[in-house]
Formats: C-alpha cells, structure tokens, sequence
C-alpha cells in the first residue's frame, strides 16, 4: 500500500515529467540510500557545504557551488548576494534595497513566473527589448546595446534566463556587464541535459548560474545548485546558515567565507527559510555524480521501448502517435494528437479524474495532443496508462 493513501491521497501515474507539481523526478537507490545514511549523523552544516563546494567546483569549473532549497532559492540566493555581498548591514536590510543599488536589468522576453525569486531578495527589474517577434510586429530581439543604456547608479546586476538560442547570446552579454563591473546572474534551472551545459554556462563568464536538482539531476526534488564566482557564493552561503552561534567560536569554511575580513557575525539572512539539509545535500551530491558519469543514460532504450508499446497498443484508437527519439541524454517523448471528437483538455481532466489518477504533458493540449515522457513509468504503470488512455480517449 502507498504510504499517502494513509493520509487519502490517490498516488499518480505520471507521465508528465519532473515536474515541480507532481514531485520532480524519481531518485535512484543510490540517492535514498545516502539520504538515509546522512541522516544517521550530525555534521555542521557550513563544514558540510564548504566540501559540497569543491565538487560542485569541480563538475561545473566555477570557482565554488552550494547546495540549494531548490533553484529558485538559488536564484533569490544569488540575488542576495549580489545585492549584500559582505556587507552586514545590508545583509539585514534585505529587501529593503531603495538606499543601495538594487535594479537587475532583464530583457522583456526573459520575464516569467519564476523570475519572482529574484524580486523576493530586493531586486527591481529594468526591463530592455520587446516582445516584437510575439506581437508579430517584428522580427528583432534584446541586443546588448539596450542592456548598456540602462547600465546606471542603481543597476546591482543582470538577469539571465539561459537558452541556447537567447539572445542576445550569454557570452556577449557577460562581456557588456562586465565592462561595466556588473555581475550576470543565470536561471538554467530546467537546462539539463545536455551535461555539457554544467560547465558550459559558467564558461561563458557567467557569475552565478542556478540549476534545478530535483529534475535531470535526480536527487530530492527540493534542492538545487548555484555555483559561480567564489565571493558571491560566500555571500550567498552566509545568508543561508543558522547563524546562532558565538563569533568567537564559529569556523565557517575559509575557502568561502573569510572571517577575519568580517566586523562581526550577522543575524539570520533572507535565505534562513531557504535552508536545506544534511540529508539533501548528501543525496544532491550522490545524484550529480550519478548524473554527469552518464549512468542515466542507459535507461533511454528501455523508455523507448516502453513508449512505442504503448503506441502499438494504441494503434486502434482515435489518436496519432509520434515518437519523438531522445538524443542520447534526453528523454523519449510520446506525442498522442486526438483524432476524434474529443477534446484534448475533456481527455486530460478525466484522465486526472478516473482511477488510477493519470497526469499527461500538457504543453500542446490547445493543438489537440498528450505528452507522454515516459521518465516515471515502469511496466505495471504502463499497462494501467494503456488502460487509461483507451477508456478515455475511445
């Protein structure tokens, strides 16, 4: 019996992916199992974080990395940073920002729901660029010009959301801030894999850059990286920690924080409510090495598989199956485009309905489709899935 039954709530079939609202992705044994042996022993925190930080250092090439509550902790982390760095007294501001400089510039199109992390540290947005290509009046996007023009007294930094294809392209941008002395900030929560991505966003200049840990990575669904310049993330750390202890006595991790250079122990941060544990950080740790040896890889053939079984199975249904093959290190996906009557968004509410519950991708449900990602599905999940889909589409 499913352990949230005890509590009345009907697990799922997902088929959606690691989503944030079904519980991120599943986690391997091996991540359980150093969940559950980190758990068995007590370690400061701050020691344990400075040694997270030489391996994530060393899988990304930053100069040092954290263990977040998730990667829009590390954005509002790294916002604080770049806002405080080490001065206390705006450390205990935050985010209170008005008497010091505060303004992120962000292109127009980079604006989304998650960008509320950085606002959450203090930080306003200078917007640039238009939404001309949307709009239809157009054809051009941000150019870093219109980043330069907004560079002013109040501007702390820049506000990236990665993508291959952004623009104008990350290591352009860097090159325009940096002239200017101001850090550039990077969401790629949701940008792995490719593998290469961990190294090559920070090799762009990049001073700080966010990556999801509960998704690609695998580890516990609320926890996540920020790896970048070393003083900022001294900063970040700091702002993180219980800060309960006498100054005399306290030995944060050199490499990230110098202590001598501190006039005094600062209060509890913006980031004490983004804590995280021993238990995460150790798991987080176990699934990146997990994830950057390519071990997960070998499961692709076997998603495949698992997805053209359940389009064979389909095959007499109103619905059109695409399989969209994986490159190596992404996932297989099932396109599922309705060919009767029925309505896409009627078909996904009664699969969320019915028993057992079903969530597909719901993407392109306004063109008729399901998205099958087959991340979470093992056999006995697919044969219900199958099951499901027939009742609901036919």
């Amino acid at each position: 019996m499913s352990i949230y039954r005890e509590w009345g709530v009907e697990p799922i079939i997902n088929v959606s992916g690691s989503v944030t609202r079904l519980g991120g992705a599943p986690m391997p044994e091996a991540v359980l199992d150093a969940f559950r042996s980190a758990a068995a022993d007590a370690v400061p925190l701050d020691e344990l974080q400075g040694a997270a930080s030489r391996v994530i250092a060393e899988t990304t090439g930053a100069e040092a990395g954290i263990v977040t509550s998730g990667a829009a902790a590390a954005l509002t982390l790294g916002a604080a940073a770049i806002l405080a760095g080490f001065n206390l007294g705006r450390m205990e501001r935050l985010p209170h920002t008005e008497d010091f400089p505060h303004e992120f510039v962000v292109a127009r199109e980079h604006r989304n729901g998650y960008d509320h992390a950085v606002r959450a540290a203090g930080a306003r947005f200078v917007e640039v660029g238009f939404q001309e290509i949307v709009a239809g009046a157009g054809v051009r996007r941000a150019e870093a010009w219109e980043y330069e023009a907004e560079f002013g007294p109040k501007t702390a930094g820049v506000l990236h959301v990665y993508d291959v294809h952004a623009a104008p392209p990350l290591a352009e941008l860097v090159r325009v801030a940096h002239a200017r002395g101001l850090p550039v900030l990077v969401d790629a929560a949701g940008e792995l894999p490719p593998r290469s991505n961990l190294k090559a966003i920070i090799a762009t200049g990049a001073d700080l850059v966010a990556f999801s840990g509960g998704k690609a990575i695998r580890g516990p669904q609320a926890t996540g990286i920020l790896c970048g310049r070393r003083d900022l993330i001294g900063s970040a750390l700091l702002q993180m920690l219980d800060m309960d202890d006498h100054f005399e006595l306290w030995e944060p991790p050199a490499h990230l924080i110098d202590k001598t250079k501190l006039p005094g122990m600062p209060r509890h941060g913006i980031g004490r409510a983004l804590k995280v544990s021993k238990e995460q950080i150790a798991a987080l740790l176990t699934a990146l090495k997990l994830f950057t040896s390519g071990a997960y890889d070998r499961e692709l053939t076997g998603m495949e598989t698992m997805l053209k079984q359940i389009a064979a199975a389909l095959s007499s249904s109103p619905v059109c199956s695409n399989l969209i093959p994986g490159d190596g290190q992404t996932y297989p996906l099932l396109e599922l485009t309705l060919t009767g009557k029925s309505n896409a968004f009627d078909v996904c509410r009664a699969l969320r309905r019915g028993k057992p519950p079903v969530q597909v991708g719901h993407l392109r449900l306004a063109q008729g489709v399901l998205m099958i990602n087959p991340l979470l599905l093992n056999e006995e999940r697919a044969r219900a899935l199958i099951g499901r889909l027939r009742e609901e589409i036919t």
